[in-house]
């Protein structure tokens, strides 16, 4: 008898609602887990996205997947289906949470997502009028009251870097692959703030090294930050001091930090051991460099020519003393 693959008891929608606060913050969108949808509710499983600004700006746009990132609403409703395939419950349960919140907002601000880890089946997507747009992986309904919910199909999201913090959930393996490949290589990873950045190294060890969908192993956000820090603390430990400087862009490290910060890390004789003496005497005017040293301890290191065209300067000094 085949096995039914057990359930997993991770909550999906606060491992991306993680990713997105810490992401999404520091450009002034704010971003709620398990956000209430009436004055006087219990709090439910969906992500809200609320930004200040009258229209995106640049730097948001860069983290926005495409769908979201059209959308001229502040408000964005969420709501993510990891396990679940598309179907008549997950859309009648987004339009539930898009009325009710929309009963407590202006319609005109708030757009309501559905976002799909699984790509869903034609004949779901016929059944429930949603056809492709302009724009891959986003489908729009063509019935009247499920146009108020936007699909996102994270499997077929195109492959460019605004959409790979999402794509990093999508189900298939190798477009969770192609979107960690693509968030090294863009130098987005390397760009996070640490916290956000132990995050999705985490998610990567637990997709792909722990294998934790196979295995059914619960993970909260702050395990799977935690397992990233130690994974990569014990990675950059094994590298060599060019691969590590290669490892962070150095230009970015100097602009982050003032010499004297990197400097102070250091002992002094630590920092000397790797200067030339002339290199350590040129930074410095010539009476700088006589400071402390008694005559004697001068003149005992010159040579005998030096010593004897130190007398004539001598001589020549007086002279123009008694000139004048």
């Amino acid at each position: 008898m085949k096995k039914t693959k057990k359930s997993s008891n991770t909550e999906w929608h606060k491992l991306l609602g993680k990713l997105l606060k810490d992401l999404l913050s520091p450009v002034d969108i704010h971003v709620s887990i398990n956000a209430p949808v009436m004055s006087e509710s219990p709090k439910v499983d969906i992500l809200l996205l609320k930004r200040d600004t009258s229209k995106w700006t640049t730097a948001q746009l860069a983290l926005l997947p495409d769908g979201v990132r059209q959308t001229t609403a502040t408000d964005i409703l969420l709501e993510f289906k990891y396990t679940e395939s598309l179907n008549d419950d997950a859309i009648q349960q987004t339009l539930t949470y898009d009325y009710l919140y929309k009963e407590r907002k202006n319609h005109n601000v708030v757009q309501s997502f559905l976002l799909s880890a699984r790509k869903p089946q034609k004949s779901t997507l016929k059944k429930l009028g949603y056809k492709n747009t302009n724009i891959p992986g986003v489908y729009r309904s063509s019935f009247r009251l499920i146009r108020e919910v936007v699909l996102l199909s994270l499997n077929d999201l195109a492959n460019q870097p605004h959409n790979a913090f999402v794509k990093c959930f999508a189900s298939h393996r190798d477009e969770k692959e192609k979107a960690f490949e693509l968030l090294e290589q863009s130098g987005l990873l390397n760009s996070l703030a640490n916290p956000l950045r132990w995050f999705v190294s985490g998610l990567k060890g637990y997709w792909f090294t722990l294998k934790g969908e196979e295995m059914d192993i619960e993970m909260t956000a702050e395990q799977i930050a935690d397992l990233g820090k130690r994974w990569g603390n014990a990675y950059l430990s094994s590298l060599p001091v060019d691969e590590l400087l290669n490892h962070y862009d150095r230009q970015k490290i100097l602009a982050q930090f003032k010499p004297q910060e990197i400097l102070s890390q250091f002992k002094p004789q630590e920092i000397l051991a790797e200067l030339k003496p002339e290199d350590i005497l040129s930074q410095f005017k010539p009476q700088q460099r006589l400071v402390g040293l008694k005559p004697q301890e001068i003149l005992a290191e010159l040579k005998p020519e030096e010593l004897d065209e130190l007398q004539d300067y001598i001589e020549k000094r007086k002279k123009q003393q008694r000139e004048k």
